[in-house]
């Protein structure tokens, strides 16, 4: 009959036996070659020699490093070597304590005479003769020990049953990765079992009753499983109801629960063990002590079998009483159960005598979500993807529930104060801030963005970011920066459009079709680029929204900023202003309800370009047209006399009067773009993409013809207008009618002085597909702008046509992705500092050596 290894998913296994008795033969049966790692191999690394004994001492330090970094990141790690030797098996053992794994010994114990006769086998193997009795003595010696030492221990006595073993793979008992939920839950309850069966009612669950009528499960008619998170007893006025009640839930499979501290003294005093009673320890054993003993069994049972942590939807959600920091997910030790059941203190009392916590959550940089109790709390509070549900219902506040995946938080009062709390549970950590008070746990740290595996992206994987260029963005984000509970987002560069061959274009429309043709799309869309500067508008329903979505309590409604996070206008009341106008043509057009939401960030264009330019405007190009207008017509008149006299200067004059004309259309470029306002008068908004509301980053989730239908609805509900709209025209790729259509439009758009067109993909592109999110293809004359006044000269346009545009497309991708991710992350309710990993990095990127003028 064979013999079953059982070997956690996440661990360390340990191979025991002499030189020859098939340890690398039972790892390459059992285990995938990744998971071994071998002290010949590491032997091998470092001397190039596995028998060269010398190198034992570098190769076990190579050996327990591999170790350390694979039990690190929760893989299952095998290590063939002899480890026959207590202190050898120690060191590997205390390894495993350090990550909080199971460590789990195998013996092979076979024979000497088979391990000699294996080793004669092996031309590579010279072993001297005392070597294998040596072994075999510390084996046997040492046998007794290694129950001691690892939590399970096989020993595969002989050829026979080695070669007969199977192992079989377990999962930790915390690691329910397979339920998705959703889920409701719920936290301390601690004897309030009438408020528990109201709360339970509201989250919809229907409660079943025993004959005597007390509630002994509930279950919810869209099969939701509740999640409690411990501390169901004492304290409160029925003990055994709320566990008779979440017992019959666990056993019926409609709940899950994790230990409490609370459970774990109750057991241990319903064990006889010595505890003192005090936290309403006595009211719970008052309780019990009423109730028929094949309950108390029952109950003590359930909550000696109570595990420390859950880990839930994939990874994405973990439950613990006191909370648990990130390395501790999935892992099995008594250092892990200790946090979760109590969280961590800093050794000190408060004037109460209770124990300071250390605030764990302030540090948490996890992706999974981590739910948790235990510290009472006036008011839930999310900090870096955690919250607290302890709202102190026993000490007259309220039982809360939080709906998984909706983020939505569910409560019911307390009946009365059952307990009257050690501490004033307003003074509790995680009560309300000073109006205006950022948190610690909300701001961006540079190792956040300095991370060598870059910011991941949903669409391109990681994207790196030099540390030079993150420097330069953190000096320009701390001293310009907006107040950074607005900055959600910055716009992406563009990339044009490849470069025409046609005669007197750089960029035409035909390079943008053929594009996106290459890339498989069949329809686009072209969009009148706009000449502004571009805005981000965040604007809120009400000052109430601003404070319960952003944090936000100073008053202010929204933020109006630059592609560089800078505020648009350095005056406040103008910024409100445009809020104002914004928020009243969004209720106008009833989008606050139909995308069910109180907040929407929107991409816009602020026009006139002088509005936010005119300094540049005024030092550069004014100059440049003003010097050109000023020395030109004195050269031509001075080219003239000298043509008077019978110089040959007939060349040079027709060099001159096309500059002269190309300086005239140079200022005729900018000056389009430039107008005069007063106040908000002469300024114009407008918006082209609803970038994210609650719940939706609406940049990938619709076709930009719906954005820009919603756009349009904004301008028609705005009697002020500040906004304007933008034409488009959509075409298939595949119809040469279409795409003549297209191109004629954009000429008519450039001669009459237009920027020109940005093409998109209609529809969002899935992430499996790279393919650029749009391409600026720019007007002749407004290159002008960009390229000078004698740009449009064949010699200077045939050398402008080598553009290398390769460096800024794939600059435009990737900070597309990072804009997309930052939406999704906010929308997803991710904590600030993650909605700004990537916003910084899409300023980094700036920073990278690109041509401007692309």
């Amino acid at each position: 009959m064979s013999r079953e290894i059982v070997v956690p998913e996440m661990g360390l296994v340990v191979l025991v036996g002499i030189s020859g008795a098939g340890k690398s033969h039972f790892a390459r049966r059992h285990f995938r070659p990744s998971q071994v790692v071998s002290s010949d191999r590491c032997r091998a690394m470092v001397s190039d020699d596995e028998n060269d004994q010398s190198a034992t001492g570098d190769a076990f330090d190579l050996l327990h490093y591999i170790v350390r970094k694979r039990l690190r990141r929760g893989l299952l790690t095998v290590v063939d070597a002899t480890n026959v030797q207590p202190g050898g098996r120690q060191q590997l053992v205390q390894i495993a304590k350090e990550h909080d794994v199971l460590s789990v010994a195998i013996v092979l114990d076979v024979p000497e005479a088979v391990a000699r006769e294996r080793n004669a086998a092996r031309p590579d193997r010279d072993l001297p003769d005392h070597v294998l009795p040596r072994q075999r003595r510390e084996l046997r010696r040492g046998l007794r020990e290694l129950g001691r030492q690892f939590r399970r221990c096989y020993v595969l006595d002989g050829v026979e049953e080695i070669d007969a073993a199977t192992v079989r793979y377990e999962k930790a008992w915390n690691d329910r990765r397979e339920l998705t939920g959703p889920f409701d839950v719920i936290g301390d309850v601690h004897g309030c079992r009438a408020e528990l069966e109201e709360l339970l009612a509201e989250l919809g669950y229907a409660i079943e009753r025993d004959a005597l009528g007390r509630a002994r499960g509930a279950r919810h008619p869209e099969d939701r499983t509740a999640v409690f998170v411990g501390d169901l007893v004492d304290r409160g006025p029925d003990t055994p109801g709320v566990l008779r009640l979440v017992m019959g839930m666990v056993a019926d499979g409609t709940a899950l629960c994790v230990s409490g501290n609370h459970e774990n003294k109750l057991v241990r005093a319903l064990k006889g063990r010595r505890v003192q009673v005090t936290h309403g320890l006595a009211e719970s054993l008052d309780q019990l002590e009423a109730e028929p003993a094949d309950f108390r069994d029952r109950a003590l049972a359930f909550m000696d079998g109570l595990i420390s942590h859950y880990v839930l939807d994939g990874g994405r959600l973990v439950v613990a009483h006191a909370g648990l920091k990130e390395e501790y997910h999935g892992r099995a030790s008594g250092r892990v159960r200790s946090f979760a059941l109590y969280g961590e203190t800093t050794g000190e009392t408060d004037e109460y005598g209770l124990p300071v916590r250390y605030p764990w959550a302030k540090d948490y940089r996890g992706q999974a979500m981590v739910v948790y109790g235990h510290t009472p709390v006036l008011e839930p509070e999310w900090v870096n993807n955690t919250i607290c549900l302890d709202t102190g219902c026993v000490f007259g506040g309220k039982l809360t529930a939080l709906r998984y995946p909706e983020r939505e938080l569910v409560s019911r009062p307390a009946r009365q104060i059952w307990y009257e709390p050690v501490r004033p549970l307003a003074e509790e950590p995680g009560a309300p801030r000073e109006a205006g008070a950022r948190r610690e746990s909300d701001v961006l740290r540079t190792g956040d963005v300095f991370d060598l595996d870059g910011v991941a992206t949903r669409l391109m994987g990681r994207v790196a970011v030099r540390e030079e260029n993150a420097l330069a963005a953190l000096e320009v984000m701390s001293r310009f920066a907006i107040d950074p509970r607005w900055l959600v987002y910055l716009p992406p560069t563009m990339a044009p459009t490849g470069t025409s061959a046609l005669p007197g274009h750089l960029e035409h429309p035909a390079e943008a079709f053929e594009a996106y043709r290459r890339s498989g799309l069949e329809r686009v869309v072209c969009e009148d680029k706009h000449m502004g500067s571009r805005a981000v508008v965040v604007a809120c329903r009400d000052a109430d929204v601003a404070a319960a979505r952003f944090g936000v309590t100073d008053g202010t409604t929204g933020a109006v900023y630059t592609r560089t996070g800078r505020a648009f206008f350095r005056d406040a009341a103008r910024t409100e202003e445009v809020l104002a106008r914004v928020r009243a043509a969004i209720g106008a057009a009833g989008l606050w309800e139909e995308l069910g939401t109180g907040w929407l960030v929107l991409d816009c264009e602020l026009m006139p370009w002088s509005a936010k330019a005119m300094e540049l405007i005024r030092t550069q190009y004014a100059a440049t047209g003003a010097a050109a207008r000023a020395a030109l017509p004195a050269a031509e008149a001075a080219l003239a006399q000298a043509a008077a006299r019978g110089l040959d200067v007939a060349g040079l004059r027709e060099r001159t009067r096309r500059r002269a004309v190309n300086a005239g259309r140079f200022r005729d470029a900018y000056a389009r773009y430039c107008w005069s306002v007063d106040g908000l008068d002469g300024v114009r908004l407008a918006p082209f993409q609803v970038l994210a509301g609650e719940g939706t980053a609406y940049a990938t989730a619709r076709d930009h013809l719906w954005h820009l239908a919603t756009a349009e609805r904004l301008g028609a509900a705005d009697p002020t207008g500040l906004l304007a709209t933008t034409d488009s025209r959509v075409v298939d790729l595949g119809s040469p009618e279409s795409v003549v259509a297209a191109t004629e439009w954009w000429l008519r758009l450039t001669e009459d002085g237009g920027e020109g067109m940005v093409v998109k993909p209609l529809s969002p592109i899935p992430p499996d597909r790279q393919v650029q999110p749009g391409l600026k293809c720019r007007g002749r004359e407004y290159l002008r702008i960009i390229y000078g006044p004698d740009y449009t000269e064949d010699a200077h346009l045939e050398r402008l046509r080598d553009r290398r545009l390769g460096r800024k497309r794939s600059l435009a991708m990737r900070e597309h992705a990072l804009g997309v991710e930052a939406l999704e992350r906010l929308t997803a309710g991710e904590p600030l500092w993650r909605v700004h990993q990537p916003v910084f990095a899409v300023l980094a990127l700036e920073s990278e050596p690109v041509d401007p003028r692309l």
